[in-house]
């Protein structure tokens, strides 16, 4: 199969998460490693911010075959409670199903409302145009949730012999493999002032809300960090951004933390939301990404 999108691995994409090849409560990639979620049944391959979103970036067809189902219709919007009631059943959003032969199937999912180029019972060819990424269904950033399926079964095309178990290098079928890095981040949050790493791993540093007079700190949680490996920090608001740092990580660790921020301005933060951006990078390609999100009231 050929990436399912268009964009560069490591420059203006990123993998998110693998199939979780760990059957029981806990999670795990193809490699045994920490890029997974509790039953995730696909790979997720994130865009660099929302924005990306309006500029449109091409969601294609891995390989020949015919289109079964294509959805329409389903907001592109953050998910929360309230939507996960009123999309109940859509939760892959706006999305296209692929047959192949020989049982298999491939599902794009989280399609941009209203960018479906392709309908029910047509022959596409591998690279076809389907749509364009979005944020519709059950997703809280700008990605496509990319699975296999053969005979109803989630394959882990990274490890399509055993995706069921972690370690086992069973093959791959993709054309060209992506380049697999254990290191990621386990999260980035808001806070108000430099926090601990008991504070950080707990979920208790991070802020949704601040006061004008509060200072603003955008800390990101990596691990399996190396030495070299780059920490970049950025952030912004109603009146644009704020600040924007990149730390060069000396020691690498299982887990670590950095954070970079600013003192409030004399007369206070504008009210209004805040974004960030905490992005790790080794030699220049980007490993993960987190945003975070804090209100000033």
């Amino acid at each position: 199969m050929a990436l399912p999108l268009d964009c560069t691995l490591g420059e203006t994409c990123f993998i998110e998460d693998y199939v979780d090849a760990d059957p029981t409560f806990a999670q795990h990639d193809y490699t045994c490693g920490l890029k997974s979620r509790d039953g995730h049944q696909g790979t997720d391959i994130a865009l660099l911010s929302q924005n990306e979103i309006d500029r449109g970036v091409t969601v294609r067809a891995a390989a020949a075959g015919t289109v079964q189902a294509v959805r329409d219709g389903v907001a592109d919007e953050p998910y929360t409670a309230e939507v996960a009631a009123r999309i109940k059943g859509q939760e892959c959003g706006n999305a296209v199903r692929i047959a192949h032969g020989n049982g298999y199937q491939t599902l794009y999912c989280h399609l941009k409302r209203g960018s479906l180029s392709v309908t029910r019972g047509e022959r596409v060819e591998a690279g076809a145009p389907l749509g364009q990424v979005g944020m519709s269904g059950q997703s809280n950033f700008a990605h496509l949730h990319f699975t296999l399926l053969r005979d109803a079964e989630t394959i882990d095309p990274f490890n399509a012999g055993a995706s069921q178990t972690c370690g086992a290098d069973s093959g791959s079928l993709w054309l060209e493999t992506p380049d697999y890095a254990r290191a990621g981040l386990f999260t980035a949050g808001f806070s108000t002032s430099v926090p601990r790493l008991t504070h950080v791993q707990s979920g208790a540093a991070r802020r949704e809300t601040a006061r004008p007079d509060h200072d603003i700190v955008l800390y990101g949680f990596a691990f399996h960090s190396e030495d070299g490996d780059q920490m970049a920090f950025s952030a912004s608001g109603p009146e644009g951004e704020i600040f924007s740092q990149t730390q060069t990580i000396e020691d690498g660790m299982a887990q670590l933390f950095r954070a970079s921020g600013r003192r409030a301005p004399d007369g206070g933060w504008p009210a209004g939301g805040y974004t960030g951006h905490v992005t790790l990078l080794r030699d220049g390609v980007i490993l993960a990404r987190r945003h975070a999100t804090i209100r000033v009231e």
